[in-house]
């Protein structure tokens, strides 16, 4: 009733060059990583998963599938950690990145480059919920023979599955919703096709950047409650949203489930459910909101996201520091900008608690 943990490093072959159902070494494969990453395939509705140390580690191997000299269309409202690795790793090995927002099909196709492989985005973005239309990114990619990547670690496959709007390959930090305890960190790629597949599983194990088999084993363990966890999530965060959007000390909400958000209609198309996370903008800018952030009780103040409990953190400063003020000001992460991670407690404490926060004083 509960997957083992093969907590070794090697395995026993039974012959010279035959291996015992298929494992010689860990980091090439391990039992407990495999039932995690057909887990995941599943859940996508991929050819192939692929689990890893952390989510950049993820994204790492990802990156690794282009070359000098090629070109990467990336969503400018990224994750900060996302455009560290691409602005101030990858550029340094001759890969090429433009940054821009992926919400109208004639622009994508104007930073279309000869060179180019990959375009990766967010839906709905970090951390300003932006929505992007799935369906038209895929659709530009195939045409254009690129490389399609969409991080889907907000919404989950239990209100998304990009796959099967067309696109290529998928990416999740499990660190957040499909483990949901705040209790390991690690990443996940979900191929589409055997080729892309036999790719990032030759990376996986030529970079090393693969996960334990303990942290496989609390993946696993969350994955069991994601539906459940998900639909309070969910519910929880369309209330907050709906709240601050009359709360008088508040100057803008971004939520996908609001039917103001401009991406309102497209999400209601693709997605079952809107999510989690909702981020605002607080009257007073950097001071207004560093002095909710400090009365807050029940959202703790800390980074990351996607936990039974909920969280509170301030984008310019903690999960999007790495990013230049212009490139935060170029995407719309004010200076006001509160992003929340709504956890699965009593609708009325959390209520409370931003009643109370968000009062001036």
């Amino acid at each position: 009733m509960s997957m083992p943990i093969y907590q070794t490093s090697n395995f026993v072959f039974d012959d010279i060059g035959k291996t015992r159902a298929g494992y010689d070494y860990s980091r090439t494969a391990n039992p407990t990583r495999k039932v995690l990453e057909d887990t995941l395939a599943k859940l996508e509705g991929g050819h192939a998963g692929f689990a890893f140390g952390t989510g950049m580690a993820a994204i790492t191997t990802a990156a690794h599938l282009l070359k000098a000299g090629d070109h990467v269309i990336s969503g400018d409202d990224i994750y900060g950690g996302t455009y560290r690795l691409f602005q101030n790793v990858m550029k340094n090995h001759g890969i090429e990145f433009s940054f821009i927002r992926l919400n109208d099909k004639k622009s994508i196709e104007a930073a279309i480059r000869p060179n180019t492989k990959m375009i990766w985005f967010e839906s709905p973005s970090n951390p300003l919920l932006n929505i992007v239309d799935i369906e038209m990114v895929a659709s530009v990619a195939k045409k254009h023979k690129i490389l399609s990547v969409m991080d889907n670690t907000f919404a989950t496959p239990y209100f998304l599955k990009p796959i099967e709007f067309g696109i290529d390959m998928v990416m999740h930090s499990t660190t957040k919703y499909l483990n949901g305890h705040s209790d390991v960190v690690g990443g996940a790629l979900i191929t589409s096709t055997e080729e892309l597949s036999q790719r990032v599983q030759f990376y996986l194990n030529a970079l090393g950047t693969c996960a334990a088999p303990f942290d496989c084993w609390l993946v696993i363990r969350g994955i069991a409650t994601l539906s459940l966890r998900m639909k309070q999530h969910a519910e929880n965060a369309q209330t907050i949203a709906e709240y601050l959007e009359r709360h008088p000390s508040v100057a803008k909400v971004y939520y996908p489930g609001l039917k103001n958000h401009p991406g309102h209609d497209i999400a209601s198309r693709q997605m079952k459910g809107y999510g989690g996370m909702v981020s605002f903008e607080v009257k007073g800018g950097e001071k207004a909101a560093h002095n909710f952030l400090r009365r807050a009780k029940l959202f703790a103040l800390a980074e990351s996201l996607g936990g039974v409990a909920s969280l509170a953190e301030y984008p310019a400063l903690m999960s999007h520091a790495s990013m230049s003020a212009e490139a935060r000001q170029q995407c719309g992460i004010s200076e006001g900008l509160v992003r929340l991670s709504v956890g699965i407690e009593n609708i009325n404490d959390l209520i409370k608690d931003l009643d109370q926060a968000l009062v001036n004083r």
